[in-house]
């Protein structure tokens, strides 16, 4: 396990990301959402704060599914070449079972399909409460067998492929790679778990230790509970079920080498660590990446967290190790990373001041990005390619941030773990 669970505080970004959130928020506390304000708030959030990586080609296909027709979006890091079939990447995004979609892991998506070099697919399963938590697993791998069937019109090699998702899409992950083994199917080469929920029945100590004002809370997961919960005869049906808690499944010898990434500030770290502890107890080399001073979701604000940035770099290396042609049984080492960010200096102008300080870059760095963001709306794609790369001085704010973030907070990387 990481040697430290939890940073002493926060990374500097991250904190002046929540104090705007939780400033934001003040006036819902103690007030029960609506399934529907819920989902638009995350919409918002995971999309405001998210780089939107250009590729070259992003696909939407429409594939029959056991509940109806569901919506799947592929993102091509490169064209597809006659006889070069792509590896694979399915992946599931996260909200607690209840939010999210296709736009919501948009960032997340585009971000891993350019550094891996794989082809990245993402499914818009089920959710509740207008359905139970079966339904998301049964979209999953009604999916997984689309993108199989069809492999060679898409362009993608069927036997080079990962699973991988974020918190409840984590969960799901982790359970269609259990499906796949129990089937006798082709089982992926990794599967990526990103702050999973891997057992939805027992408490961890990092409820209590994170359960508020680090974007996921106790009382947001007790409405996720209560979301999931409306569908089933039994409330509690859920709780023991080794097909929805992954966690509980008797024996994980014959699992996929997995990579894991957890969070100091997240309520279910612990779910997590325990996760990825018992994988190696039955013998499944993993990756476990630890973010000391992070909160649970900051995958989707890569636009203004380097560690964002640096988490994804992480994955989209990892997966191309793996899903390489040539890819041996150590492509994944069984290792324990520790990332975080390194304070150089105290804080001239004490917590208040620091935080006005990074969010002040951090916003200036969300404007440059947006400012170009529009212009790829608005200008034509070979007009775009025509032009030359933005000179420095363009880019003020950002290579200002760099060197500042370099000199005061400084992303280190600790192997604290190998075998």
């Amino acid at each position: 396990m990481p040697s430290r669970l939890r940073a002493e505080q926060l990374d500097p970004e991250a904190q002046a990301l929540l104090r705007g959130f939780n400033f934001a928020t003040r006036r819902t506390v103690g007030r029960v959402p609506t399934v529907a304000s819920m989902r638009r708030r995350w919409l918002l959030m995971s999309t405001l704060m998210a780089r939107r990586i250009p590729l070259p080609r992003v696909e939407n296909h429409r594939i029959a599914g056991p509940g109806g027709r569901l919506a799947l979006r592929l993102y091509r890091p490169v064209e597809v070449k006659e006889g070069e079939p792509r590896p694979l990447l399915l992946w599931f995004h996260g909200g607690g079972f209840v939010l999210g979609g296709l736009a919501t892991a948009d960032a997340i998506c585009r971000h891993i399909a350019q550094r891996s070099g794989a082809v990245v697919a993402t499914v818009d399963y089920r959710l509740a409460p207008e359905h139970d938590l079966h339904a998301g697993r049964d979209d999953a791998l009604a999916a997984l067998d689309w993108l199989q069937a069809n492999a060679a019109g898409l362009g993608i090699d069927p036997a080079r492929f990962a699973l991988g998702g974020d918190s409840a899409g984590g969960n799901i992950a982790a359970a269609l790679t259990q499906r796949l083994a129990a089937r006798g199917n082709a089982v992926p080469r990794l599967q990526v778990l990103v702050y999973p929920a891997t057992n939805l029945r027992d408490p961890f100590p990092s409820r209590d230790e994170n359960a508020k004002g680090y974007l996921l809370t106790a009382d947001s997961i007790a409405w996720f509970d209560a979301q999931i919960g409306t569908r089933h005869a039994n409330a509690n049906a859920h709780s023991d079920d080794p097909l929805l808690s992954p966690a509980l499944h008797g024996d994980l010898s014959a699992l996929p080498p997995a990579l894991v990434l957890s969070a100091g500030y997240d309520p279910i770290r612990d779910d997590g660590l325990a996760y990825a502890a018992l994988l190696r107890e039955a013998g499944v080399p993993v990756q476990l990446l630890h973010y000391a001073g992070q909160f649970h979701g900051f995958l989707n604000f890569d636009a203004v967290l380097r560690a964002a940035r640096d988490a994804l770099d992480r994955l989209g290396d990892a997966l191309q190790q793996a899903l390489a042609v040539d890819a041996t049984a150590s492509a994944t080492p069984d290792c324990t990373l520790e990332v975080g960010a390194a304070l150089r200096s105290p804080a001239a102008f004490g917590a208040l001041g620091r935080d006005l300080l990074v969010g002040g870059f951090m916003a200036a760095e969300w404007m440059e990005r947006s400012r170009n963001r529009m212009m790829s709306a608005f200008v034509p794609r070979a007009a775009m390619s025509s032009l030359p790369s933005a000179p420095p001085w363009a880019l003020l704010a950002t290579q200002l941030r760099e060197r500042v973030a370099s000199a005061y907070a400084p992303l280190e990387m600790r192997r604290t773990y190998s075998r």
